[in-house]
Protein backbone atom coordinates (compact mmCIF):
# COMPACT_ATOMS: atom_id res chain seq x y z
CA UNK A 1 0.00 0.00 0.00
CA UNK A 2 1.47 3.58 -0.90
CA UNK A 3 1.86 6.29 1.92
CA UNK A 4 -0.90 8.11 -0.41
CA UNK A 5 -3.50 5.36 0.09
CA UNK A 6 -2.04 4.64 3.57
CA UNK A 7 -3.27 8.43 4.37
CA UNK A 8 -7.06 7.22 3.95
CA UNK A 9 -7.26 4.22 5.08
CA UNK A 10 -9.30 5.74 8.14
CA UNK A 11 -12.80 5.48 6.84
CA UNK A 12 -13.48 9.31 8.17
CA UNK A 13 -10.57 10.72 5.94
CA UNK A 14 -11.58 11.80 2.27
CA UNK A 15 -10.12 12.34 -0.26
CA UNK A 16 -9.68 15.33 -2.22
CA UNK A 17 -13.01 15.58 -4.36
CA UNK A 18 -10.73 15.48 -7.31
CA UNK A 19 -9.81 11.58 -6.39
CA UNK A 20 -12.95 10.86 -4.73
CA UNK A 21 -15.59 11.76 -7.16
CA UNK A 22 -14.07 9.33 -9.71
CA UNK A 23 -13.40 6.96 -6.73
CA UNK A 24 -17.15 7.18 -6.59
CA UNK A 25 -17.79 6.42 -9.88
CA UNK A 26 -15.80 3.50 -9.62
CA UNK A 27 -18.32 1.89 -7.28
CA UNK A 28 -20.48 2.88 -9.15
CA UNK A 29 -19.65 1.15 -12.38
CA UNK A 30 -18.55 -1.80 -10.76
CA UNK A 31 -21.71 -2.77 -9.44
CA UNK A 32 -24.09 -0.95 -11.56
CA UNK A 33 -25.42 -4.11 -14.23
CA UNK A 34 -26.01 -6.43 -11.39
CA UNK A 35 -27.66 -3.91 -9.76
CA UNK A 36 -30.08 -3.34 -11.89
CA UNK A 37 -30.64 -6.78 -13.69
CA UNK A 38 -32.70 -8.76 -10.74
CA UNK A 39 -35.48 -6.13 -10.64
CA UNK A 40 -35.60 -6.81 -14.49
CA UNK A 41 -35.54 -10.56 -14.19
CA UNK A 42 -38.69 -10.57 -11.83
CA UNK A 43 -40.62 -7.87 -13.36
CA UNK A 44 -39.69 -10.05 -16.32
CA UNK A 45 -41.18 -13.12 -13.82
CA UNK A 46 -44.18 -11.43 -13.10
CA UNK A 47 -45.58 -11.11 -16.50
CA UNK A 48 -44.73 -7.32 -16.62
CA UNK A 49 -44.18 -5.71 -20.41
CA UNK A 50 -40.46 -5.45 -21.27
CA UNK A 51 -39.42 -1.89 -21.33
CA UNK A 52 -43.33 -0.88 -20.44
CA UNK A 53 -43.43 1.89 -17.06
CA UNK A 54 -43.85 -0.63 -14.18
CA UNK A 55 -40.82 -2.29 -15.50
CA UNK A 56 -38.85 1.14 -15.76
CA UNK A 57 -40.17 1.97 -12.40
CA UNK A 58 -38.96 -1.06 -10.88
CA UNK A 59 -35.28 -0.31 -12.11
CA UNK A 60 -35.60 2.80 -11.43
CA UNK A 61 -36.22 1.97 -7.54
CA UNK A 62 -33.44 -0.64 -7.78
CA UNK A 63 -31.32 2.18 -8.13
CA UNK A 64 -32.79 4.81 -5.91
CA UNK A 65 -32.74 2.84 -2.90
CA UNK A 66 -29.51 1.28 -3.67
CA UNK A 67 -28.32 4.49 -2.98
CA UNK A 68 -30.22 5.15 -0.30
CA UNK A 69 -29.57 2.03 1.64
CA UNK A 70 -25.63 3.08 0.93
CA UNK A 71 -26.17 5.79 3.06
CA UNK A 72 -27.72 4.03 5.45
CA UNK A 73 -24.14 2.18 5.33
CA UNK A 74 -21.93 4.94 5.53
CA UNK A 75 -23.40 7.78 7.34
CA UNK A 76 -25.88 5.86 9.79
CA UNK A 77 -27.61 7.18 11.96
CA UNK A 78 -27.99 5.51 15.71
CA UNK A 79 -27.19 2.05 15.93
CA UNK A 80 -27.64 1.94 12.32
CA UNK A 81 -25.17 1.43 9.62
CA UNK A 82 -21.31 0.31 9.54
CA UNK A 83 -20.17 3.54 8.98
CA UNK A 84 -17.54 2.23 6.61
CA UNK A 85 -17.67 1.96 2.49
CA UNK A 86 -19.52 -0.67 2.13
CA UNK A 87 -21.58 -0.23 -0.92
CA UNK A 88 -25.70 -1.57 -1.31
CA UNK A 89 -27.30 -3.13 -4.16
CA UNK A 90 -30.56 -5.32 -4.85
CA UNK A 91 -29.40 -8.91 -4.18
CA UNK A 92 -28.97 -11.79 -6.51
CA UNK A 93 -29.82 -13.87 -3.72
CA UNK A 94 -33.28 -13.13 -3.36
CA UNK A 95 -33.94 -13.19 -7.50
CA UNK A 96 -34.96 -17.32 -7.16
CA UNK A 97 -37.25 -16.86 -4.69
CA UNK A 98 -38.95 -13.60 -5.80
CA UNK A 99 -39.28 -14.70 -9.15
CA UNK A 100 -41.10 -17.47 -8.48
CA UNK A 101 -43.21 -15.66 -6.36
CA UNK A 102 -44.12 -13.04 -8.76
CA UNK A 103 -44.57 -15.64 -11.45
CA UNK A 104 -47.46 -17.66 -9.01
CA UNK A 105 -48.44 -15.30 -6.72
CA UNK A 106 -47.98 -11.84 -8.09
CA UNK A 107 -45.55 -8.93 -7.17
CA UNK A 108 -48.19 -7.72 -3.94
CA UNK A 109 -47.08 -10.83 -2.34
CA UNK A 110 -43.58 -10.46 -3.43
CA UNK A 111 -43.18 -7.01 -2.40
CA UNK A 112 -44.77 -7.97 1.07
CA UNK A 113 -42.99 -10.41 1.84
CA UNK A 114 -39.68 -8.17 0.94
CA UNK A 115 -41.09 -5.60 3.66
CA UNK A 116 -41.66 -8.19 6.33
CA UNK A 117 -38.58 -10.47 5.76
CA UNK A 118 -36.41 -6.79 5.82
CA UNK A 119 -37.92 -5.75 9.38
CA UNK A 120 -36.96 -9.05 10.16
CA UNK A 121 -33.45 -8.60 8.85
CA UNK A 122 -32.97 -5.79 10.66
CA UNK A 123 -33.74 -7.72 13.90
CA UNK A 124 -30.98 -10.20 12.85
CA UNK A 125 -28.55 -7.07 13.86
CA UNK A 126 -29.29 -7.79 17.42
CA UNK A 127 -28.73 -11.50 17.14
CA UNK A 128 -26.26 -12.53 14.12
CA UNK A 129 -22.97 -13.02 16.34
CA UNK A 130 -24.91 -15.53 17.54
CA UNK A 131 -26.72 -17.42 14.52
CA UNK A 132 -23.05 -17.47 12.60
CA UNK A 133 -22.28 -21.26 13.97
CA UNK A 134 -25.52 -22.46 11.62
CA UNK A 135 -24.14 -20.68 8.82
CA UNK A 136 -20.26 -22.64 8.31
CA UNK A 137 -18.38 -22.09 4.79
CA UNK A 138 -20.30 -25.48 3.84
CA UNK A 139 -23.30 -24.41 4.51
CA UNK A 140 -23.44 -20.88 3.01
CA UNK A 141 -21.74 -21.97 0.18
CA UNK A 142 -24.01 -24.75 -0.44
CA UNK A 143 -26.91 -22.30 -0.64
CA UNK A 144 -24.63 -19.57 -2.83
CA UNK A 145 -24.15 -22.15 -5.58
CA UNK A 146 -27.78 -23.19 -5.76
CA UNK A 147 -28.62 -19.81 -6.22
CA UNK A 148 -25.91 -20.03 -8.84
CA UNK A 149 -27.32 -22.98 -10.07
CA UNK A 150 -30.91 -22.05 -10.05
CA UNK A 151 -30.36 -18.88 -12.22
CA UNK A 152 -28.03 -20.30 -14.89
CA UNK A 153 -31.31 -21.61 -17.09
CA UNK A 154 -32.63 -18.23 -16.56
CA UNK A 155 -29.21 -16.66 -18.06
CA UNK A 156 -29.48 -19.12 -20.73
CA UNK A 157 -33.06 -18.26 -22.04
CA UNK A 158 -32.91 -15.10 -22.07
CA UNK A 159 -29.47 -14.77 -24.01
CA UNK A 160 -31.78 -17.03 -26.34
CA UNK A 161 -34.44 -14.79 -26.58
CA UNK A 162 -36.85 -14.34 -23.42
CA UNK A 163 -37.71 -16.76 -20.63
CA UNK A 164 -41.49 -16.16 -20.53
CA UNK A 165 -43.51 -19.48 -22.57
CA UNK A 166 -44.38 -17.12 -25.45
CA UNK A 167 -40.50 -15.88 -26.07
CA UNK A 168 -39.75 -19.88 -26.26
CA UNK A 169 -41.98 -20.60 -28.46
CA UNK A 170 -40.99 -18.02 -30.77
CA UNK A 171 -39.35 -18.66 -33.98
CA UNK A 172 -36.22 -16.21 -33.62
CA UNK A 173 -35.41 -17.83 -29.88
CA UNK A 174 -31.92 -19.59 -30.04
CA UNK A 175 -31.50 -17.78 -33.63
CA UNK A 176 -28.03 -16.94 -34.55
CA UNK A 177 -28.60 -13.02 -34.28
CA UNK A 178 -29.66 -13.28 -30.46
CA UNK A 179 -26.88 -15.41 -29.97
CA UNK A 180 -24.20 -13.59 -31.56
CA UNK A 181 -25.49 -10.37 -29.50
CA UNK A 182 -25.44 -11.99 -26.40
CA UNK A 183 -21.74 -14.13 -26.95
CA UNK A 184 -20.51 -10.47 -27.72
CA UNK A 185 -21.23 -9.36 -24.43
CA UNK A 186 -19.73 -12.45 -23.06
CA UNK A 187 -16.45 -12.10 -24.93
CA UNK A 188 -15.95 -8.14 -24.31
CA UNK A 189 -16.39 -8.61 -20.72
CA UNK A 190 -14.17 -11.10 -20.29
CA UNK A 191 -11.80 -8.91 -22.30
CA UNK A 192 -11.87 -6.00 -20.21
CA UNK A 193 -12.13 -7.99 -17.07
CA UNK A 194 -8.50 -10.14 -17.70
CA UNK A 195 -6.99 -7.54 -19.90
CA UNK A 196 -7.01 -3.81 -18.66
CA UNK A 197 -6.87 -2.89 -14.74
CA UNK A 198 -9.04 -0.64 -12.64
CA UNK A 199 -11.77 1.18 -13.56
CA UNK A 200 -12.21 -1.19 -16.89
CA UNK A 201 -11.59 -3.91 -14.96
CA UNK A 202 -14.20 -3.33 -13.02
CA UNK A 203 -16.64 -2.14 -14.97
CA UNK A 204 -16.08 -5.20 -17.42
CA UNK A 205 -19.89 -6.37 -17.35
CA UNK A 206 -21.60 -3.02 -17.71
CA UNK A 207 -18.61 -2.38 -20.80
CA UNK A 208 -19.80 -5.63 -22.15
CA UNK A 209 -23.43 -4.83 -22.21
CA UNK A 210 -22.98 -1.36 -23.40
CA UNK A 211 -21.58 -3.26 -26.93
CA UNK A 212 -24.11 -5.92 -26.34
CA UNK A 213 -26.71 -2.68 -27.19
CA UNK A 214 -24.83 -0.81 -29.88
CA UNK A 215 -24.71 -4.58 -31.79
CA UNK A 216 -28.62 -5.29 -30.90
CA UNK A 217 -29.12 -1.39 -31.93
CA UNK A 218 -26.89 -2.55 -35.20
CA UNK A 219 -29.32 -5.39 -35.64
CA UNK A 220 -32.44 -3.11 -35.15
CA UNK A 221 -33.70 -5.19 -31.77
CA UNK A 222 -33.69 -1.96 -29.99
CA UNK A 223 -36.68 -0.35 -29.56
CA UNK A 224 -36.57 3.53 -27.82
CA UNK A 225 -40.59 4.17 -27.46
CA UNK A 226 -40.53 3.44 -23.72
CA UNK A 227 -37.78 6.31 -23.47
CA UNK A 228 -39.37 8.76 -25.64
CA UNK A 229 -42.82 8.19 -23.06
CA UNK A 230 -40.80 8.63 -19.88
CA UNK A 231 -40.53 11.53 -18.20
CA UNK A 232 -37.50 12.92 -16.75
CA UNK A 233 -38.78 13.25 -12.62
CA UNK A 234 -39.95 10.63 -10.87
CA UNK A 235 -43.20 9.41 -9.17
CA UNK A 236 -42.74 7.17 -6.32
CA UNK A 237 -45.51 5.59 -5.22
CA UNK A 238 -45.97 4.03 -1.64
CA UNK A 239 -47.23 0.08 -2.21
CA UNK A 240 -47.27 0.19 -5.69
CA UNK A 241 -48.96 -3.31 -6.23
CA UNK A 242 -50.56 -2.91 -3.00
CA UNK A 243 -49.84 -5.20 0.61
CA UNK A 244 -50.71 -9.12 0.46
CA UNK A 245 -49.42 -11.51 2.69
CA UNK A 246 -48.26 -14.79 2.33
CA UNK A 247 -46.67 -17.08 4.95
CA UNK A 248 -44.70 -19.04 2.31
CA UNK A 249 -43.44 -16.79 0.80
CA UNK A 250 -42.38 -14.30 3.92
CA UNK A 251 -40.64 -17.62 4.96
CA UNK A 252 -38.73 -18.16 1.82
CA UNK A 253 -37.01 -14.71 1.57
CA UNK A 254 -36.78 -14.74 5.23
CA UNK A 255 -34.34 -17.43 5.09
CA UNK A 256 -32.67 -15.93 2.40
CA UNK A 257 -32.29 -12.70 4.16
CA UNK A 258 -30.73 -15.02 6.88
CA UNK A 259 -27.98 -15.84 4.19
CA UNK A 260 -27.43 -12.22 2.91
CA UNK A 261 -27.13 -11.08 6.90
CA UNK A 262 -23.91 -13.58 6.54
CA UNK A 263 -22.59 -12.67 3.51
CA UNK A 264 -22.67 -8.62 4.67
CA UNK A 265 -20.75 -10.13 8.12
CA UNK A 266 -18.30 -11.28 5.13
CA UNK A 267 -17.55 -8.29 3.34
CA UNK A 268 -17.78 -6.25 6.46
CA UNK A 269 -14.89 -8.58 7.55
CA UNK A 270 -13.44 -8.49 4.57
CA UNK A 271 -13.31 -4.11 4.43
CA UNK A 272 -11.81 -3.75 7.72
CA UNK A 273 -8.65 -5.84 6.75
CA UNK A 274 -8.18 -4.82 3.18
CA UNK A 275 -8.88 -1.46 4.04
CA UNK A 276 -7.57 -0.98 7.38
CA UNK A 277 -5.48 -4.34 8.18
CA UNK A 278 -8.03 -5.07 10.95
CA UNK A 279 -10.85 -7.15 12.14
CA UNK A 280 -14.49 -6.04 12.08
CA UNK A 281 -15.78 -4.56 14.97
CA UNK A 282 -19.40 -5.72 16.84
CA UNK A 283 -20.81 -2.54 16.20
CA UNK A 284 -19.91 -2.71 13.13
CA UNK A 285 -21.28 -5.84 12.17
CA UNK A 286 -24.71 -4.96 14.13
CA UNK A 287 -24.61 -1.98 12.31
CA UNK A 288 -24.32 -3.28 8.62
CA UNK A 289 -27.19 -5.76 9.27
CA UNK A 290 -29.39 -3.28 10.45
CA UNK A 291 -28.75 -1.34 7.43
CA UNK A 292 -29.31 -4.21 5.29
CA UNK A 293 -32.74 -4.42 6.61
CA UNK A 294 -33.86 -1.37 6.87
CA UNK A 295 -32.59 -0.93 3.54
CA UNK A 296 -34.67 -3.57 2.33
CA UNK A 297 -38.13 -2.79 3.96
CA UNK A 298 -37.98 0.40 3.02
CA UNK A 299 -37.46 -0.60 -0.68
CA UNK A 300 -39.84 -2.90 -0.42
CA UNK A 301 -42.06 -0.20 0.58
CA UNK A 302 -41.37 1.98 -2.96
CA UNK A 303 -41.33 -1.35 -5.20
CA UNK A 304 -37.88 -2.18 -4.64
CA UNK A 305 -36.48 -5.27 -4.16
CA UNK A 306 -34.00 -6.73 -0.89
CA UNK A 307 -30.44 -4.76 -0.85
CA UNK A 308 -27.41 -6.43 0.21
CA UNK A 309 -24.09 -5.49 0.68
CA UNK A 310 -21.74 -6.27 -2.59
CA UNK A 311 -18.83 -7.94 -2.59
CA UNK A 312 -17.41 -6.58 -5.56
CA UNK A 313 -16.94 -3.12 -4.18
CA UNK A 314 -15.42 -4.68 -0.99
CA UNK A 315 -12.22 -5.80 -3.68
CA UNK A 316 -12.25 -1.80 -5.03
CA UNK A 317 -11.37 -0.87 -1.33
CA UNK A 318 -8.43 -4.17 -1.51
CA UNK A 319 -7.25 -2.86 -4.96
CA UNK A 320 -6.87 0.86 -3.73
CA UNK A 321 -6.46 0.97 -0.25
CA UNK A 322 -9.12 4.10 0.34
CA UNK A 323 -11.11 2.91 3.42
CA UNK A 324 -13.14 6.13 3.09
CA UNK A 325 -16.63 5.72 4.10
CA UNK A 326 -17.05 9.35 2.17
CA UNK A 327 -16.13 8.05 -1.65
CA UNK A 328 -19.03 5.55 -1.12
CA UNK A 329 -21.26 8.22 0.22
CA UNK A 330 -20.65 9.98 -3.41
CA UNK A 331 -21.44 6.83 -5.30
CA UNK A 332 -24.26 6.46 -3.25
CA UNK A 333 -25.32 10.15 -4.17
CA UNK A 334 -25.14 8.88 -7.94
CA UNK A 335 -27.19 6.44 -7.66
CA UNK A 336 -29.95 8.23 -5.81
CA UNK A 337 -29.64 11.03 -8.93
CA UNK A 338 -30.23 8.05 -11.29
CA UNK A 339 -33.11 6.47 -9.40
CA UNK A 340 -34.71 9.69 -9.48
CA UNK A 341 -34.86 10.15 -13.55
CA UNK A 342 -37.04 7.69 -15.65
CA UNK A 343 -35.38 8.07 -18.62
CA UNK A 344 -32.18 6.17 -17.63
CA UNK A 345 -34.76 3.87 -16.50
CA UNK A 346 -36.33 3.90 -20.17
CA UNK A 347 -33.03 2.98 -21.36
CA UNK A 348 -32.13 0.14 -19.30
CA UNK A 349 -35.19 -1.04 -20.05
CA UNK A 350 -35.11 -0.90 -23.51
CA UNK A 351 -32.07 -3.48 -23.55
CA UNK A 352 -33.00 -6.35 -25.40
CA UNK A 353 -32.77 -9.68 -23.19
CA UNK A 354 -30.34 -11.10 -25.37
CA UNK A 355 -27.78 -8.19 -24.40
CA UNK A 356 -29.34 -8.60 -20.98
CA UNK A 357 -28.68 -12.67 -21.17
CA UNK A 358 -24.89 -11.94 -22.25
CA UNK A 359 -24.47 -10.38 -18.85
CA UNK A 360 -26.11 -12.71 -17.06
CA UNK A 361 -24.60 -15.75 -18.22
CA UNK A 362 -21.23 -14.38 -16.21
CA UNK A 363 -23.20 -12.79 -13.28
CA UNK A 364 -24.88 -16.11 -12.44
CA UNK A 365 -22.06 -18.19 -13.36
CA UNK A 366 -20.18 -15.79 -10.88
CA UNK A 367 -22.36 -16.67 -8.12
CA UNK A 368 -22.09 -19.94 -8.80
CA UNK A 369 -18.39 -20.36 -8.31
CA UNK A 370 -18.25 -17.95 -5.15
CA UNK A 371 -20.57 -20.49 -4.10
CA UNK A 372 -17.87 -23.06 -4.90
CA UNK A 373 -14.89 -20.81 -3.57
CA UNK A 374 -16.34 -21.01 -0.66
CA UNK A 375 -17.00 -24.44 -0.34
CA UNK A 376 -13.31 -24.78 -1.46
CA UNK A 377 -12.45 -23.91 1.95
CA UNK A 378 -13.88 -27.29 3.33
CA UNK A 379 -12.61 -30.35 4.11
CA UNK A 380 -13.71 -32.46 1.61
CA UNK A 381 -14.36 -35.38 3.59
CA UNK A 382 -17.19 -38.28 3.19
CA UNK A 383 -19.10 -36.84 5.99
CA UNK A 384 -19.07 -33.22 4.08
CA UNK A 385 -19.74 -34.62 0.55
CA UNK A 386 -22.79 -36.41 1.60
CA UNK A 387 -24.04 -33.18 3.20
CA UNK A 388 -23.57 -31.83 -0.46
CA UNK A 389 -24.68 -34.36 -2.07
CA UNK A 390 -28.07 -34.38 -0.23
CA UNK A 391 -28.84 -30.96 0.25
CA UNK A 392 -27.81 -30.28 -3.53
CA UNK A 393 -30.14 -32.82 -4.59
CA UNK A 394 -33.35 -32.37 -2.46
CA UNK A 395 -32.81 -28.18 -3.62
CA UNK A 396 -32.27 -29.02 -7.26
CA UNK A 397 -34.30 -31.34 -7.56
CA UNK A 398 -37.76 -30.37 -6.29
CA UNK A 399 -37.57 -27.43 -8.03
CA UNK A 400 -36.67 -29.08 -11.21
CA UNK A 401 -39.69 -31.38 -10.51
CA UNK A 402 -42.36 -29.51 -8.55
CA UNK A 403 -45.07 -31.82 -9.44
CA UNK A 404 -43.19 -34.36 -6.72
CA UNK A 405 -44.31 -32.48 -4.22
CA UNK A 406 -47.81 -31.00 -5.49
CA UNK A 407 -50.01 -32.37 -2.32
CA UNK A 408 -48.07 -30.42 -0.21
CA UNK A 409 -50.04 -27.24 1.52
CA UNK A 410 -49.40 -24.12 -0.54
CA UNK A 411 -46.98 -22.52 2.22
CA UNK A 412 -44.59 -25.46 2.32
CA UNK A 413 -45.50 -26.38 -1.10
CA UNK A 414 -43.62 -22.59 -2.14
CA UNK A 415 -40.73 -23.55 0.52
CA UNK A 416 -39.98 -27.08 -1.05
CA UNK A 417 -39.98 -25.70 -4.57
CA UNK A 418 -37.28 -22.76 -3.92
CA UNK A 419 -34.06 -24.58 -4.22
CA UNK A 420 -32.88 -21.99 -1.80
CA UNK A 421 -34.88 -23.07 0.95
CA UNK A 422 -34.75 -27.00 1.36
CA UNK A 423 -30.92 -26.60 -0.22
CA UNK A 424 -30.91 -24.88 3.51
CA UNK A 425 -32.40 -26.45 5.87
CA UNK A 426 -31.19 -29.83 4.96
CA UNK A 427 -27.31 -28.92 5.02
CA UNK A 428 -28.32 -27.03 8.43
CA UNK A 429 -29.93 -30.02 9.24
CA UNK A 430 -27.39 -32.82 8.27
CA UNK A 431 -24.37 -29.96 9.30
CA UNK A 432 -25.90 -30.04 13.26
CA UNK A 433 -26.56 -34.30 13.35
CA UNK A 434 -23.93 -36.11 11.60
CA UNK A 435 -20.89 -36.90 13.57
CA UNK A 436 -17.67 -35.60 12.25
CA UNK A 437 -15.08 -37.82 10.66
CA UNK A 438 -12.48 -38.75 13.15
Amino acid sequence: MTDSMRAYSDPNETPPLAQAIPLGLQHVLAMFASNVTPSIIVAGAAGLAFGGAEQVYLIQMAMLFAGIATLFQTVGFGPIGARLPIMQGTSFAFVGVLAGIAATQGLSVALTACIIGGVIHFFLGSVIQHLRFLFPPLVTGLVILAIGLYLIPVAIKYAAGGAAPFQMEAESFGSLMHWSVALSVVIVSLLFKFFTKGTLSNSAILIGLIVGYLLALAFGMVNFSAVGKASWFTNISALPYGFEFSLGAVIAVTLVSIVSAIETVGDVSATTKAGAGRLATDTEIAGATYADGLGTAVAGVFGGLPNTSFSQNVGIVGMTGIMSRHVVTIAAIVLILCGLVPKIGAVIASMPLPVLGGGVIVMFGMVAAAGLNMLSEIDMNRRNMVIIAVSLAAGLGLNLVPEAVQYLPGVVKTLATSAVAPTAFVAIFLNLVLPDEV
